[in-house]
């Protein structure tokens, strides 16, 4: 029935608060008079009453009490009226004093006044939750309530609060606020309960709850990670509260309320970096990101701007994600000046123009191909893109008197079953190789690390988008494990690394521990709400060309020496000579030119590498049949 009443006109309402106004003025004589309406003259308590009418009537007007949706009358509205109640309860009274020996005239005393704007106010008060009361029950009585927790018992919990009362679309039953601090605990917030996440077990016996809402933006990952576990383990939907930068006025719409992210939970601590270093070091300094366009050259542009360099080249092959990236520092307002270079690496002309043009005092080469199964049955250009063209720039680096010119490689690397991770390994090579020559004052450095979070074809990606299609999930084995980082963390580490290098370090980040790609699968399902196996299958697939089980950080040869930041480590590799292993690269150069079979190039890649095995490839019969000649 109430779905078809429409908005109540302004003129309505107004009117409606008038009259409240005025039968709060006549009980309040009333009770002065001791609930007698002997002795009271009419004249005068009309008089008091069209005056109070006229007051009212352009108070209400200016203060526009009128203007909000009864039915969902919030603080702000109650507010409003408040005020409007007290100004008209001062110019009564200043009226009354003005006219204090025209008693026959008017009837405004101070008592009188008073209660008045006391009646007034739970008045329009009152009637207003009263309507607010009966539509959200005439919305809700068929609806099958929704059990609703919140966890932060805050600012941003009370605006939660708010939000999920006003949701038209769930009928929903707020239980109770969850907070860590003692103090908090065992008062009510707005009327709710606050408890604590012990208690809430308690609570979950007694009532079963639909969801919780993480409202608190200080909240560590590791507690966060506590109450997920919590709510999957009592089938309790998780949903967050969008960043405070997405409200609008204080508050923000339910659609924005949003299912927890898995790299919410996989995030660590707060890295702290040398800002001032990195600051004195950029500043007015031109730099060159290549592979600017992807998920860690975007990063490492983004998180060089603060430092206010005079230029930075943004570099990559691929035309519309470097256009998306255009637009993006465009939006920002950015006075940094960058330049958009649409180039192959593997260009040597192409590359050799843009040093010539640009003389980047800095390198950031994040350029590099990273699928591994498609690095396997593509070799060759995996050797194109990761060694010659990591050589074409480490080579025009020194030509061009490049300051510092920093490696992005991978942990893949690291004793490498692939052909993707021994190509990196080769990059590694000649870049250690080089910086060892007395001839240049370019520092190379070459930092290594996992997977990233939300990176393009990252893992995590991927399972989303199958969750959301229905599934199956996709796991290529049920022991596999994977190191993971963020986005922004390992570029803040990358140029953390880049500052503190001398030259020819391979910089090692602390990873954290490894994390199961099965039972990150699992847990994803679980937070949308589904259960693994029931709901969304999960499928093994099998390793895939070149995959490892695991990854690893250091080989076996390797150890690692501590730097001032304990994230950051410095591998101790084999040495390496470079006046020894130029004419090696040379080769790969003539094989890629004689178009030599992907077996003789990878053949190469084993000599340089020994202890490169392949591992579910084609290319393990060369292992086998010990053509291998190491050098």
């Amino acid at each position: 029935m109430f779905k078809k009443v429409n908005i109540v006109p302004r003129w309505m309402i107004l009117l409606l608060d008038l009259s409240v106004t005025k039968l709060s003025l006549f009980l309040a004589i009333v009770i002065k008079q001791n609930l007698s309406l002997i002795g009271i003259g009419w004249k005068p308590l009309i008089n008091t009453l069209l005056l109070m009418g006229i007051i009212n009537t352009v108070v209400f007007g200016a203060m526009k009490t009128f203007a909000g949706i009864v039915r969902y009358t919030g603080l702000q509205d109650a507010i409003r009226i408040a005020i409007s109640i007290f100004i008209s309860s001062i110019v009564l009274l200043l009226f009354g004093i003005y006219t204090i020996n025209s008693t026959e005239e008017f009837i405004l005393n101070n008592v009188v006044i008073i209660l008045y704007a006391t009646f007034s106010f739970l008045g329009l008060i009152s009637y207003r939750v009263f309507v607010k009361f009966v539509f959200a029950f005439s919305r809700n009585y068929k609806m099958q309530k929704k059990y609703v927790v919140i966890f932060g018992a805050g600012e941003a919990g009370v605006a939660t609060k708010r939000v999920l009362e006003h949701d038209t679309q769930n009928n929903i039953s707020l239980l109770a606020f969850i907070d860590d601090d003692k103090k908090k605990n065992k008062k009510v917030l707005d009327g709710i309960p606050i408890v604590t996440l012990k208690e809430l077990a308690n609570l979950v016996k007694d009532q079963p709850i639909d969801e919780l809402v993480i409202a608190s933006f200080v909240i560590s990952t590791k507690r966060k990670n506590e109450l997920v576990d919590f709510c999957l383990d009592h089938d309790i939907k998780v949903l967050n509260v969008p960043p405070y930068s997405q409200w609008t006025e204080g508050s923000f719409a339910s659609r924005q309320l949003r299912v927890i992210k898995i790299e919410e939970l996989l995030e660590r601590e707060t890295i702290h970096i040398d800002n001032e270093e990195i600051r004195h070091q950029i500043a007015k300094k031109r730099v060159l990101v290549t592979g600017a366009a992807g998920s860690i050259g975007s990063e490492i542009v983004r998180q060089l701007l603060p430092y206010h360099p005079e230029m930075i080249i943004l570099c990559d092959q691929a035309e519309t994600p470097l256009h998306a990236l255009e637009l993006e520092l465009n939006e920002a307002k950015t006075n940094v000046n960058y330049i958009p270079f649409l180039a192959d690496i593997t260009n040597e002309q192409r590359m050799e123009y843009l040093f010539e043009q640009f003389k980047p005092n800095y390198v950031y080469h994040a350029a590099a191909y990273k699928h591994v199964p498609m690095m396997e049955i593509c070799p060759s250009e995996a050797i194109k893109n990761n060694i010659i063209g990591t050589r074409n720039i480490a080579d025009l680096a020194v030509k061009y008197h490049v300051e510092r010119f920093v490696m992005v490689s991978t942990d893949k690397a690291v004793n490498p079953t692939n052909v993707m991770g021994a190509s990196k390994r080769l990059a590694e090579i000649y870049v250690q190789g080089l910086s060892k020559l007395k001839t240049h004052s370019t520092r190379f450095i070459t930092t290594r690390f996992g997977n990233v979070l939300g990176s393009n074809g990252s893992v995590i990606i991927r399972f989303k988008e199958q969750i959301e299609s229905g599934g199956p999930v996709t796991v290529t084995h049920p022991n596999i494990t994977r190191y993971f980082m963020t986005i922004p963390e390992a570029c803040g580490l990358v140029l953390e690394a880049g500052s503190m290098g001398n030259g020819g370090e391979i910089f090692v980040f602390d990873m954290g521990q490894p994390v199961a790609i099965a039972e990150l699968a699992k847990k994803m399902i679980r937070l949308y709400g589904l259960i693994p196996n029931i709901d969304i299958n999960i499928k093994y697939t099998g390793l895939r060309p070149g995959e490892k089980l695991y990854e690893e950080l250091l080989s076996d040869e390797e150890s690692t020496i501590p730097t001032h930041h304990q994230k950051i480590l410095i591998a101790k590799v084999r040495p390496v000579e470079f006046e020894q292993i130029e004419p090696h690269f040379n080769s790969f150069n003539d094989l890629l030119k004689k178009s030599e079979s992907e077996m003789m190039l990878v053949t190469k890649m084993k000599e340089l590498v020994p202890e490169f095995v392949s591992n579910n490839s084609v290319f393990e019969e060369l292992d086998t049949k010990g053509k291998i000649v190491q050098m």
